[in-house]
């Protein structure tokens, strides 16, 4: 027996070897410049998990090496990192299936979300999750959500005043980002799953104080062993990947709480719809009743399996309220910035408010939200500005070249203007950089101005992204498909939040940075124990 396991591992040590040697010679990128190593073990893809903003490393890149850059990861693989738009757009669009997540992003994905559409390790499964999910994403059935959204943000702005801002005429200081975290939690409990998580009630609550601080307390600040750790699993049978999730550290530790907890309630609710279809019930309209309803109808070779349906609610309840929470958050730093703007946003929300009494209706609808572009604009340029996921990271599935809109320079000075890349080849598309390219949106790119959305004419003559040629939802066949979902609750929470609050920067001026911990998230310089927060001044109009 005792043989047996050490045939096992040294099978597996030269297979590993093997790997790594392939990788190092096999179509090598080391002609693409890029920044020099201060550790050829640790290489230099650490340092942008460690940068004090993100993208001030990334901006200060693409001004020496222009649009594509090589990153030494540990053990010397080399990384091409990329912000051209015609090689995004080849990457993610037209040969996206050619492109799968990699290793370290697909583990990553699973363990934060089990076997979901955002673990699908290639086209076959990602398609088949793909298929039973769209029938809930369409536009019609997302637009039926917005007295939902509504119901949400209005409770929110009731609790502020009722519970935070009583007889504090002058305003007071609010850590909006939590506030937003459990009302964005409660929508998505609501509209998705047809579940009340009661987060707005209940701070405690257990799946919102799984979600707090989850990611800065997990994935920021990556340790050195942590680094290395990972990079070997590019050359681990995947197999053996999933077993990851049970090492004891705090990397992993906190991910596989989180999702014990969701799973459990997630388990629940998928019986119980399951029931409710065998009776013969099809009247709910909530995210996974739709789901469990066009999984019934698959054929039995392309349904989801339970562990695969479970996993979709830990997806679509991190997706659903995090990302939106934080990308609201940011809008409303940047408005408190900006009063002249934010005063601009209000009058448009009054001129529309009066419109709607005028034709004897209660409250906003899809068509009034959609046609204020002072409100469009914001929400377009604070996606562009802030992107709550900064980094991707694919994997040629086979050799390949990408064409590169924007020539670069290569060690030799040669000028070229495609990358031939190996099967293996890890890339990282680089989003905070592509939506800030001045190629794309002019001198001003590192500004936040909503206006250049109304008055500007940003270069669109590559298509990309899912909304507004940004590039914050990714894109092409594995891009969000719950965008438009986000967008919607974008738009009803934030026209109430400013139609009923004035947001301005605390008297104490707090140093916000964006930090990088798995999602660009702020914090207070000099209080980054205290984890995730967004202080506002916030006075009641």
């Amino acid at each position: 027996m005792f043989s047996l396991i050490i045939l096992a591992g040294a099978v597996l040590a030269l297979s590993s070897l093997v790997r790594y040697y392939r990788w190092l010679t096999h179509h090598s990128i080391e002609y693409i410049r890029g920044p020099n190593t201060k550790s050829r073990l640790l290489g230099n893809v650490r340092e942008f998990m460690y940068q004090e903003n993100v993208g001030d490393l990334d901006f200060k890149l693409l001004d020496e090496y222009g649009t594509a850059w090589r990153l030494k990861s540990p053990l010397g693989l080399n990384y091409l990192m990329i912000c051209d738009p015609k090689a995004l757009q080849y990457i993610l669009h037209k040969s996206g299936y050619n492109f799968p997540k990699s290793v370290l992003t697909r583990i990553g994905s699973f363990n934060v979300a089990g076997r979901s559409i955002l673990w699908a390790p290639n086209g076959e499964v990602h398609s088949r999750h793909r298929k039973v999910m769209n029938p809930a994403f369409t536009a019609p059935q997302l637009r039926s959500f917005l007295p939902l959204f509504r119901r949400g943000s209005n409770r929110l702005c009731q609790k502020w005043k009722d519970e935070v801002l009583d007889h504090t005429p002058g305003g007071v200081t609010i850590t909006v980002n939590k506030w937003l975290a459990r009302t964005t939690l409660d929508v998505i409990g609501e509209a998705a799953f047809e579940f009340q998580f009661g987060a707005l009630d209940n701070s405690e609550n257990e799946v919102s104080k799984a979600y707090s601080n989850m990611f800065s307390d997990s994935v920021m600040y990556p340790s050195a062993w942590n680094a290395i750790f990972q990079t070997l699993w590019n050359f681990t049978p995947d197999w053996m990947l999933y077993y990851v999730r049970h090492v004891p550290t705090r990397e992993y530790v906190r991910f596989k709480h989180t999702l014990q907890i969701i799973n459990g309630v997630s388990k629940e609710l998928i019986d119980q719809k399951s029931e409710d279809l065998l009776d013969g019930d099809k009247s709910n309209k909530d995210v996974m009743s739709i789901l469990v309803r066009a999984n019934a109808s698959e054929n039995p070779k392309s349904k989801l399996s339970e562990e695969e349906m479970v996993s979709q609610m830990a997806a679509l309840t991190l997706a659903g309220h995090e990302t939106t929470a934080n990308t609201i958050t940011w809008l409303l730093w940047e408005l408190a910035k900006h009063p002249e703007y934010q005063q601009k946003l209000r009058d448009e929300i009054a001129l529309k408010r009066a419109e709607i009494n005028a034709r004897g209706d209660v409250d906003f609808t899809m068509d009034d939200l959609e046609s204020m572009e002072y409100l469009q604009a914001a929400l377009k340029e604070t996606l562009r500005y802030h992107p709550i996921v900064y980094h991707l990271s694919r994997q040629a599935s086979k050799d390949d070249v990408i064409p590169l809109a924007y020539p670069i320079m290569t060690k030799k000075g040669e000028m070229v203007s495609e990358i031939p890349v190996a099967a293996g080849q890890v890339i990282m598309p680089n989003i905070a950089v592509y939506n800030r390219l001045p190629q794309l949106w002019g001198d001003d790119a590192h500004e936040w101005n909503p206006m250049r959305f109304i008055d500007g004419h940003p270069n669109t003559q590559v298509r990309l992204g899912m909304f507004g040629n940004l590039m914050s939802f990714s894109a092409g066949v594995r891009g969000c498909i719950g965008w438009r979902f986000s967008m919607i609750e974008m738009q009803a929470i934030t026209a109430d939040l400013v139609e009923n609050f004035q947001f301005s920067i605390p008297k104490e001026k707090p140093e916000i940075i964006r930090v990088p911990a798995g999602i660009m998230a702020p914090m207070v310089k000099g209080k980054m124990r205290e984890g995730i927060q967004m202080p506002l001044h916030v006075t009641a109009l």
